[in-house]
Order: structure tokens, then C-alpha cells, then sequence
């Protein structure tokens, strides 16, 4: 996740909690085992998705996982999500084309749909224990295109702002917004949170301009710091959890 390095920048938001996640400076968390939830975006060389879709797709996807009954009380994938929890949120997305997406989907796991993307996301892995069927899908290669403007998002449901300032891949991208949703779902009531599966976690995907990205920041909403562990600075802001319920 990432930031901007100055700390009197206003578009840095407010120290996030001790025992965050998403700090960029080492924590409590670090020594913890070190988990990551593993996605995987469907991606063929005739019929690429949409970055967009893309990205709407992992967020949801994550919200999937988040909820779903296997993950949570006694369900079989619980105590490893708890563990991803306690340590850093990591995410890495990589991509599979057909055998590959085929081998893929055999997995535990669940496939989350958009318009026209695919992705699918797994249980916490360690981070140096990937399946071998996913460890060997590529990183790179993530780079996707909105073939047209994307349409504005719906400002009446929940929407993630990306950082206009950033370039990242579309692959850091996805799992930047899957961070956004998750602290959006950690911030909801039970009540608000059933409500927003109920729908079939509906959500947009926006950059805004630099001033309302500032804006945004210094909201009170949720805001995904990077640790820098990849592309980016740490301490980067990459992403503004924006939802109806939080918004003050």
C-alpha cells in the first residue's frame, strides 16, 4: 500500500492506529507468521478484461472471502484467516490463461465475476507456501486498459479512490482496492455489512483530482497506507474506502 513520504503533506491522513496492518514501519504484526490471500485474474490474450471490471472484481472478491461462512467461526478456512489477520494484509495477484486458469479453479477457493472479468481468490497461503499451481503464475503481465472511459461511479454506494498521483500496475491496483474494501468492511456494523452482501457487495472503482483526492484523505474515511513492498513508497496512500455508512 503507499503514501506520500511528507508528513505535513495534506494529503497524508492522520497516523493510523498502532497495531495497523497497514503501517509502513515495522510493528507488532511483523512477528507474527507472514500469510498472503492469493488472487487470481482471469486474463486471455484474445479477451482481456477491463481494468476497471478488474479491479471492481478483486474488491468484491475480497469481500467474498471476508463473508463467507467457511471463513469465519468454526468454517474450515476461519483460523487461517484469523492468522492472515493478526499479521500484515498482504495480497498478491497474479494472472492464468487457459490450462493454467483450468488448474487454478481445481482449488479451494471461490470465483468472483464482474462484467466481463474473472477472479478468483483463495484461502491465506504463507508466504513462502504457495500451491505450486499458483506459484508458478506470473506476477507481471497484469497490465490492463479501459478500452473506454470508465462510467462515473455511483456516489450513493460505496466507492474506492485511487491515488491520481501513483502509477501502478493493474495487478497492484487489484489487490490496493481489495485492501480498500476489506478496511471498509471492518469499519461496518453486522447490520451494514449484511446488508451490503445481501446486494452482492455492489461498488465502484474512481481516480478523483488531486484536490478532492486531498479532500478524501483527511476525511475520516478509511485509507490504505502501502508498506512498500513492492512499486511503490512505503507510507504511500493508495486508496480511500469510501462508503454510505462511514462517511461523516
Amino acid at each position: 500500500m503507499s503514501s506520500n513520504d511528507t508528513p505535513e503533506s495534506p494529503s497524508v491522513p492522520a497516523a493510523l492506529p498502532s497495531d495497523s496492518p497497514f503501517r509502513s514501519e515495522r510493528t507488532n504484526r511483523d512477528e507474527a507468521t507472514q500469510y498472503v490471500l492469493p488472487l487470481v485474474v482471469h486474463i486471455e490474450k484474445s479477451a482481456p478484461p477491463a481494468r476497471t471490471d478488474a479491479l471492481r472484481t478483486a474488491a468484491r472478491a475480497v469481500l467474498v472471502m471476508l463473508s463467507d461462512e467457511r471463513s469465519t467461526g468454526e468454517g474450515e478456512w476461519a483460523q487461517v484467516m484469523r492468522d492472515w489477520q493478526d499479521a500484515r494484509i498482504r495480497k498478491v495477484v497474479r494472472r492464468a490463461r487457459g490450462a493454467e486458469w483450468r488448474k487454478a479453479c481445481a482449488l479451494p477457493g471461490i470465483t468472483v465475476t464482474g462484467d466481463e472479468a474473472e477472479v478468483r481468490v483463495y484461502p491465506p497461503v504463507p508466504l513462502d507456501g504457495w500451491p505450486k499451481e499458483l506459484a508458478k503464475l506470473q506476477v507481471s503481465g497484469t497490465d490492463l486498459d479501459d478500452p473506454e472511459p470508465p462510467a462515473a461511479p455511483d456516489l450513493a454506494g460505496p466507492v474506492l479512490w485511487l491515488n491520481p498521483e501513483l502509477d501502478m500496475s493493474a495487478g497492484k491496483e487489484m489487490a490496493q482496492a481489495g485492501h480498500g474494501a476489506q478496511l471498509a468492511w471492518w469499519e461496518l456494523s453486522d447490520t451494514e455489512r449484511k446488508a451490503w452482501r445481501e446486494a452482492g457487495f455492489p461498488l465502484s472503482v474512481a481516480t478523483p483530482g488531486a484536490d478532492r483526492w486531498q479532500e478524501l484523505t483527511v476525511s475520516g474515511l478509511p485509507v490504505v497506507q502501502d508498506a512498500g513492498f513492492t512499486e511503490i513508497a512505503p507510507g504511500s496512500c493508495t486508496v480511500v474506502a469510501d462508503h454510505p455508512a462511514l462517511r461523516r
